[in-house]
């Protein structure tokens, strides 16, 4: 978002993971770079130095094995000594934008508006921390901290203390835990687990992000509630993912916990949606490209959402004034993708969405702070 240059060139396509698709995607490729050309072309650049400038990723057309291994979307970010590409699982509609900066509103999906979330896996012999997004999962490497039960007591009392087996319980999808030796799941035994837990919150604070995100349980019924009751952590997710999640892949606990979050990402786009239209005519919202400019340039802009796939051509006169455009024309960039950087940069959020989630019906609505 911060980089800056005369020449910056930003391309989006999609691209298919197998059959027919993997093989358009060098087509598809070649196309939007002869466009780039000639816009390098239009903007002063003589023709061998925007093919110079762009043969990394005409490199990138004939390479069988590039596109044999492709997610949904591809963007390819291009300036003068620089070339940054990335696979990504959105699916993008063909477009080029050459610039003075790159364009990034395409990607905005991917980590605005649906948020993030972490996911704790809880078991008596592992436990493992991902942080998510609505796309993507990873698994976080988490060092000094408790990980097992053993961790905390000595390895024999845990084994004697605590083995698990799964037994029938009601409910479809439902495991419950029972406890065999010295009569059961006793205050004791619960002790323990609470006792770990405590350690194991504690030594999580270190990994947990300092912003309010959600942290979603996976583990058998028994151990969700005990968790609860030893975490300082103020921002759990009600509910849980249920069942052993040392049989699940990173993937299917992602699958289960964005259920879980999803709701919580969605009232949060609906709460900011009425603030916009209660804030509508008093000066503290805004539909209009060149006001809501200006409010996100002077860092006043404290939500905002803008259509993925519309752009709004124009540019910043040197008197200030902002000129806009059907088409676009040599120095012009889409505005609305100018708007969302200048608000992601002074800490508002942007909610990048399909046009007909705008409020307003337009393609861009903003509530300012003030």
């Amino acid at each position: 978002m911060e980089r800056a240059s005369s020449h910056c060139v930003s391309l989006f396509l999609p691209t298919g993971r197998a059959g027919p698709a993997v093989r358009e995607g060098g087509i598809r490729l070649k196309n939007l770079l002869r466009q780039a050309e000639e816009r390098l072309v239009a903007l002063g650049m003589r023709a061998p130095e925007a093919h110079e400038l762009l043969t990394p990723a005409w490199d990138l057309v004939g390479d069988s094995l590039f596109w044999s291994y492709q997610s949904d979307g591809l963007a390819i970010f291009g300036a003068p000594g620089e070339l940054r590409k990335w696979r990504l699982p959105l699916r993008f509609e063909e477009l080029v934008v050459v610039a003075g900066r790159f364009h990034v509103k395409p990607l905005l999906p991917l980590f605005t508006g649906d948020g993030r979330f972490e996911v704790l896996a809880l078991s008596q012999n592992q436990v493992r921390l991902l942080m998510g997004t609505r796309h993507s999962v990873t698994e976080i490497s988490i060092e000094e901290v408790p990980t097992a039960l053993a961790d905390v007591l000595r390895p024999d009392l845990a084994q004697k203390h605590l083995q698990f087996h799964t037994a029938a319980a009601s409910g479809p999808g439902k495991q419950a835990v029972a406890y065999h030796g010295h009569g059961g799941a006793d205050a004791g035994r619960k002790d323990d687990i609470v006792r770990f837990f405590r350690r194991l919150d504690d030594g999580l604070k270190a990994y947990l992000t300092s912003e309010p995100v959600p942290l979603v349980l996976a583990g058998v019924d028994y151990l969700l509630p005990l968790y609860r009751e030893a975490s300082s952590y103020t921002h759990l997710v009600d509910g849980g993912v249920t069942g052993n999640p040392d049989r699940l892949s990173p993937e299917e606990l992602h699958a289960q916990a964005w259920a879980l979050v999803e709701p919580h990402f969605r009232r949060a786009e609906e709460r900011a949606g009425e603030r916009f239209a209660a804030r509508l005519g008093t000066g503290l919202a805004s539909a209009q490209v060149p006001e809501v400019l200006r409010a996100a340039r002077e860092g006043r802009v404290e939500d905002l959402f803008v259509a993925v796939g519309v752009q709004r051509w124009g540019r910043i006169a040197p008197t200030g004034d902002v000129e806009l455009h059907e088409l676009p024309e040599p120095g012009d960039q889409d505005l609305l993708d100018l708007i969302a950087v200048e608000t992601l940069l002074r800490q508002g959020t942007v909610y990048a969405v399909p046009p007909d989630r705008v409020p307003g019906g337009g393609d861009l609505a903003a509530v300012f702070r003030h």
